[in-house]
């Protein structure tokens, strides 16, 4: 099997995966999903020192690679910006849910009656650069609103963002 097959296979099952935790996303409760959040929240303060230990691998590869002063602080975690992280996956839990939400509603004449409801779009595909925070600030998003993500983040903040993600 070349690269681009693998590449090809593993992106195909992504995407079927995905798919499938959107499915199981599209009927759980808002209630569910803030229960997720929360723990989400809990464990990233209790593996603090594992995500940590992944980000020092990463600044010291990062900075050995020549990374730039301003994208070596972006990439940087600390116990504050851990903890920063965890309050803001729990101010996300605290919003109301989106889901169900009547936008607009209308009647015609013949009695035929219109709702515009807001609903989960299915799966979302996100690329950034390496900030290991967007890791957590867009999957948490992407729980809230019933949706399933895909995220890329750059290859500096690998180690830091697959400790954040476990």
């Amino acid at each position: 099997m070349t690269t681009d097959e693998a590449i090809a296979q593993t992106m195909q099952q992504l995407g079927h995966d995905a798919v499938a935790a959107q499915r199981a996303l599209s009927v759980s409760s808002g209630e569910q999903r803030n229960q997720a959040l929360h723990a989400i929240a809990a464990s990233l303060r209790r593996h603090r020192a594992a995500i940590l230990a992944a980000n020092e691998l990463d600044i010291n590869a990062a900075s050995g690679a020549g990374l730039g002063r301003a994208a070596l602080d972006r990439l940087q975690l600390d116990a504050a910006r851990v903890e920063a992280m965890a309050r803001g996956v729990e101010d996300i839990a605290a919003l109301p849910d989106p889901i169900g939400t009547v936008l607009a509603e209308w009647t015609r004449p013949n009695a035929l009656r219109f709702q515009r409801v807001r609903v989960p779009l299915g799966v979302i595909g996100i690329i950034y650069e390496s900030r290991p925070n967007v890791t957590c600030d867009a999957g948490a998003l992407c729980l809230k609103s019933g949706n399933a993500a895909i995220l890329r983040g750059g290859s500096e903040s690998h180690r830091s963002s697959t400790a954040i993600h476990a």
